[in-house]
């Protein structure tokens, strides 16, 4: 066989591994243990000269004196450092593909009102941007829709797996409300004039009317389920999806994440979240130091970035975004960070680490991208640090994470070690190559 030939149908192949690239994987997840180490489990203090051990997927021990099983495959972690996998807060991984192939996004649905929309469906385990976003130590992440006002649900998933259902780790996670902003002048819009304006404000208020009468609509839905569900005598109503995927937002069963940015919309989303008694997570919220009384009142999580941006205003500091989320840790809000991206996901990191470069603990920092989000979303007895009993997403570097010059040496996604090569490359040693 050819160079040439290898190389094409290196690449014709490649989606086939794309995700799971244990090649000929039976399915069995290994014993590891690495050792002399600095492991950093985020809950607690950092463990020097540490050792970690996890099989069958779970971490089994962690510390100075850990047993090593027999068996096990030893990794020497010597003069480097053992962090868990990081948590991207919101993403479109595993949704999208090529930007300008509408063909290979599926990130959103026609129409204003798509509750009954589910990310987990639309995964594609196969999405080249998977690899490229664990490369730098990103485990899993939020997959969210978006796209009209109510998005649909998002999913939480592992960057690891053959099918959709092998990936997901919790779903639904939360319902997504882009609240409809009333418009006004940044860096790249044009002022209005007085007829423009005048529009501008009917449409936002019919677009919020939408959204409280489909609300209404689930409530009454929610009260006809429950009352058939009580009495079978009481007549049957027909099924109506959208209503239904509704049913336990209205009920505080799901939590909602609102996305607003500016002040004005974000103080619209909380009355409008108490309205309908919400379980509401702010997101984006790039104005959110003006709204802090509010969300501490009600104690709103918020769910910060893309930190890598502009602020919203002309006039506005140039440190806004930058700043936000020390604010929000100084006065006891609970906060996580997410990249809001698909393609550069992978920089995650540093979205965090820019916080901490404006006054958020660097260990804070770490914790937005690793425990606080699992706490938001609930799944923080499984992911998020390093303790026993918890998931394998465990990341091994030569540095600090936050640094940009660190090396990402070991991914292991649920107690398997991810190769870190190319999969063209792997696919050529494994098949293509002759002697």
């Amino acid at each position: 066989m050819t160079k040439r030939l290898a190389l094409a149908l290196a690449f014709t192949c490649a989606p086939l591994l794309a995700q799971s690239v244990i090649l000929n994987n039976s399915g069995k997840k290994p014993t590891v243990a690495i050792r002399n180490s600095t492991i950093y489990p985020v809950t607690s203090a950092p463990i020097a000269n540490g050792t970690i051990v996890f099989a069958n997927g779970v971490i089994t021990a962690i510390g100075t004196n850990v047993a090593i099983p027999s068996g096990a495959t030893v990794i020497d972690g010597a003069g480097l450092s053992v962090y868990p996998g990081l948590i991207d807060s919101g993403s479109q991984v595993g949704l999208t593909e090529v930007s300008s192939v509408a063909g290979t996004n599926d990130t959103s649905e026609l129409g204003d009102l798509n509750p009954n929309a589910r990310a987990e469906v639309a995964v594609n385990p196969h999405s080249n941007l998977i690899p490229v976003t664990r490369v730098n130590g990103i485990t899993t992440v939020i997959a969210e829709p978006e796209g009209g006002i109510i998005s649909g649900q998002s999913a939480l998933i592992q960057l690891s797996g053959w099918t959709p259902k092998e990936m997901v780790l919790k779903a639904p996670v939360a319902m997504h409300i882009h609240f409809p902003r009333l418009r006004t002048v940044s860096f790249d819009e044009q002022p209005q004039d007085e007829e423009a304006e005048k529009e501008a404000k009917k449409n936002y208020s019919n677009q919020v009317d939408k959204l409280r009468d489909i609300l209404r609509d689930a409530q009454a839905y929610s009260k006809a389920a429950a009352a058939r569900a009580k009495d079978t005598t009481v007549r049957r109503f027909d099924r109506d999806v959208i209503l239904e995927a509704l049913v336990p937002v209205v009920e505080g069963r799901e939590p909602v994440i609102v996305h607003a940015s500016l002040a004005r919309d974000i103080k619209a989303a909380i009355k409008f979240a108490d309205e309908f008694k919400l379980k509401m997570i702010l997101a984006d919220a790039e104005e959110v130091a003006q709204v802090i009384p509010d969300l501490k009142s009600r104690n709103i999580p918020v769910i910060l970035g893309p930190i890598l941006a502009l602020p919203p205003h002309e006039d506005d500091p140039y440190d806004l975004i930058f700043t936000n989320a020390k604010t929000l840790y100084d006065n006891g809000i609970r906060f996580a960070i997410q990249s809001s991206d698909s393609h550069n996901a992978r920089n995650l990191p540093y979205h965090a680490a820019t916080c901490a470069a404006f006054g958020l603990p660097k260990d804070v920092a770490l914790k937005s991208i690793t425990i606080f989000p699992a706490e938001i979303f609930g799944i923080a007895d499984r992911i998020g640090s390093l303790e026993v009993g918890k998931i394998a997403n465990v990341i091994v570097t030569n540095g600090d994470p936050l640094e940009i010059v660190t090396q990402v040496k070991k991914v292991f996604i649920g107690g398997e070690d991810i190769p870190m090569d190319t999969y063209q490359t792997l696919l050529y040693e494994k098949f293509l190559k002759r002697p």
